[in-house]
């Protein structure tokens, strides 16, 4: 157990593993099937960031940083939860298969309706 939680807490493993989310951030922030409320929890995130008055100042030299720094993980996780899975799941497979941003293209199950039209 605490070979585990040594290895999970190890540096590398953790900023690569922001930067993925932070990079799946970005393309979900830019796809059209995402709806627009979700896409204010980032923006909000890094709004607190940027805004002079903090819940914990940064003036204490490491803790001032990490509650920022937790609540843009926080913000970005809540996201990716909320966000379409069909949309997550796309955007993660292009970024590991290494490919540009691209809007999906293909319709989700559900984003249509099928049905015929009878003029009486």
């Amino acid at each position: 157990m605490g070979t585990r939680l040594t290895r999970w807490l190890s540096f590398p493993t953790v900023a690569r593993s922001v930067v993925r989310n932070i990079r799946l951030a970005v393309r979900l922030l830019r796809e059209p099937r995402v709806p627009v409320l979700l896409k204010a929890i980032p923006l909000l995130g890094l709004a607190y960031v940027i805004w002079p008055l903090d819940a914990i100042p940064d003036l204490i030299p490491a803790i001032g940083e990490l509650d920022d720094l937790t609540l843009i993980i926080l913000a970005i996780e809540a996201f990716k939860r909320l966000c379409p899975t069909v949309a997550v799941a796309h955007h993660e497979a292009a970024i590991a298969s290494g490919q540009r941003y691209a809007p999906m293209t293909a319709p989700a199950p559900g984003d249509y309706i099928d049905a015929q039209f009878r003029h009486e």
